[in-house]
C-alpha cells in the first residue's frame, strides 16, 4: 500500500514538473518575436513607408562580431521608445541555408524583441542601392528613415547607444 501511495505522488510531482516546464518554455518563447524569411518586397514596406514612423533598420549577421556587439543596442531603443512611433527592424544578411540552424536559434538564445527577418535575395547587386546608394555592402550599417518627413541618414558602421539616441533626438526629433 505504502509503495502504491509513494508511486501515486512521484507521478503527480513528475506530472507538475513536466507542465512547469511547459509553460516556462512558451513563455520563453513568448519573449521573442517570430523570424521570418523574406523577399525585397517585404523590406520595401519599411523603406517606402508613408507613416509617421521612424524606422531604424538595421542590416546585420550571425558571423558578424560588431553586429552582434550592438544588437543591445537597438533592443534597448525598441523598449525605450515603445510607446513613441519609433520601430527597430533588424534584418539579417545570414544565407537562407542557415535560417533554421543559425539564425532562429540565435534570435531565440538572445531575446531579441525587435521585428526580425532575414532577407532572402541573395543577389545584393540587385537590390543594394534601394537601402543607399552610398552602401558599399558591408555590415553593421543603419538605415533611419522617416518618409513623413522626409528625413533619412544611412550609416555605415556599429552604432553605439548613445549614438542611436542622439540621432533619433537630435536628428530624427523624437523626444525620448
Amino acid at each position: 500500500m505504502k509503495y502504491n501511495a509513494f508511486m501515486f505522488f512521484r507521478r503527480i510531482f513528475c506530472t507538475i514538473v513536466l507542465l512547469l516546464g511547459f509553460l516556462w518554455a512558451g513563455n520563453a518563447m513568448a519573449q521573442t518575436n517570430k523570424v521570418t524569411m523574406e523577399k525585397l518586397p517585404h523590406l520595401q514596406k519599411y523603406l517606402n513607408s508613408s507613416s509617421d514612423t521612424t524606422y531604424i533598420i538595421n542590416f546585420w549577421a550571425t558571423w558578424c562580431k560588431p553586429c552582434i556587439e550592438e544588437l543591445p543596442n537597438f533592443e534597448a531603443i525598441q523598449q525605450q521608445y515603445q510607446s513613441k512611433p519609433v520601430q527597430v527592424v533588424l534584418v539579417s544578411m545570414d544565407f537562407a541555408k542557415d535560417f533554421e540552424k543559425k539564425v532562429i536559434p540565435f534570435v531565440s538564445r538572445h531575446k531579441l524583441k525587435s521585428t526580425v527577418f532575414l532577407l532572402d535575395e541573395p543577389d545584393q547587386n540587385a537590390w543594394i542601392d534601394t537601402v543607399d546608394p552610398s552602401w558599399s555592402g558591408a555590415i553593421p550599417a543603419t538605415l533611419f528613415v522617416n518618409n513623413s518627413r522626409k528625413q533619412r541618414l544611412f550609416l555605415e558602421k556599429p552604432i553605439t547607444l548613445a549614438q542611436l539616441q542622439e540621432y533619433l533626438t537630435s536628428k530624427f526629433s523624437q523626444n525620448p
